[in-house]
């Protein structure tokens, strides 16, 4: 995998935060090919290397001490800063999230002992704050912290779930799975065709009684989720840089069904406006405008924008306190 090395932030002084000594952990892609990385990575853990135990957890270490040492925002930072993401203002996001990294682990924290370690949680959790950083909204009345705690639970709440789905493959198994693919593509190039689950494991002197657990535990864990009846090689396979990102999608659905819980706590005029303006309905219709929204509700622009920016405040409470 490739690592990103983070550039020079500021300040909204124009002051650099402390520099962060590397190797230092942050954000540890699970989705190939689709997960944009900004952060450092976090240690794995190798289960046939127990000494990397050792090093997972004295980097892990270092790397709350350094965040500890990064200063947190006043509420006009975050919204100088929030401004300039907006704008594009790439050193801007680098320098919101990590002021916020402290933020992920005291949460990743209360996700501890479900199928994660620390260190998986935390690098989720990072994931969440950088889709908070780019989506915050400055002007919206609230603390940064309030918005991202949500960004932040959602993404350690969706990886703990895959995590409950997917299969845990010892160390032997995945030796086998690398044989797997070898001797299939051996097969592929000698019989000319894609080699059948029988062919491939009668080549590997696997016990037949052993090929239905050997063909589901590989089938659930196989880079892509490629069934071994089709095998295809890597460079086979080409990705569409065009397609929707599954789980910004996957993220972004779940969000907005939280939404529309949430405006049931409201009363009903400010529900329609929120609505309106984001796009909430049940048919996702554009946002509209102040102006649109008044002329729908009979109220003028800035009388529509008092009460929109009242009802988010009431929602962010809400969200504070679960």
């Amino acid at each position: 995998m490739k690592r990103i090395a983070e550039g020079p932030s500021r300040d909204v002084e124009g002051r650099s935060p402390p520099a962060l000594k590397k190797p230092s952990p942050g954000i540890r892609t699970v989705r190939k090919k689709q997960r944009r990385r900004t952060c450092p990575l976090l240690p794995i853990y190798r289960p046939d290397r127990p000494e990397s135990a050792i090093s997972a957890e004295r980097c892990l270490e270092t790397y709350l001490q350094e965040i500890n040492e990064v200063p947190l925002l006043t509420a006009e930072q975050e919204k100088e800063l929030g401004a300039r993401v907006q704008a594009g203002d790439m050193e801007a996001r680098e320098h919101l999230i990590r002021a916020n990294l402290r933020l992920v682990v005291s949460i990743a924290k209360m996700y501890g002992e479900r199928g994660l370690n620390l260190q998986d949680l935390i690098a989720e959790g990072n994931i969440g704050l950088m889709k908070a950083a780019e989506k915050f909204d400055p002007d919206a009345g609230c603390r940064f912290s309030t918005y991202g705690t949500w960004w932040i639970k959602q993404s350690i709440r969706r990886a703990l779930t895959n995590t409950v789905k997917s299969v845990r493959v010892p160390g032997y198994m995945n030796e086998m799975m690398s044989k797997w693919r070898t001797v299939a593509n051996e097969l592929r190039y000698m019989l000319g065709r894609m080699p059948t689950v029988e062919e491939v494991a009668l080549e590997l002197d696997i016990p037949k009684e052993s090929w239905p657990l050997l063909k589901r535990t590989i089938e659930s864990n196989a880079a892509g989720q490629v069934s071994l009846d089709v095998m295809t090689q890597s460079q086979d396979t080409v990705e569409d840089e065009n397609a929707t990102d599954p789980e910004d999608s996957t993220i972004q659905n779940d969000l907005l069904a939280r939404l529309n819980e949430l405006l049931l706590v409201i009363d009903e005029r400010e529900a329609t406006i929120l609505r309106l303006r984001y796009g909430l309905g049940s048919n996702a219709e554009d946002p509209m405008t102040l102006k649109e929204i008044g002329k729908i509700v009979g109220l003028t622009r800035e009388r529509v924008r008092q009460i929109e920016r009242d009802a988010l405040k009431k929602l962010y409470e809400v969200m504070a306190g679960e």
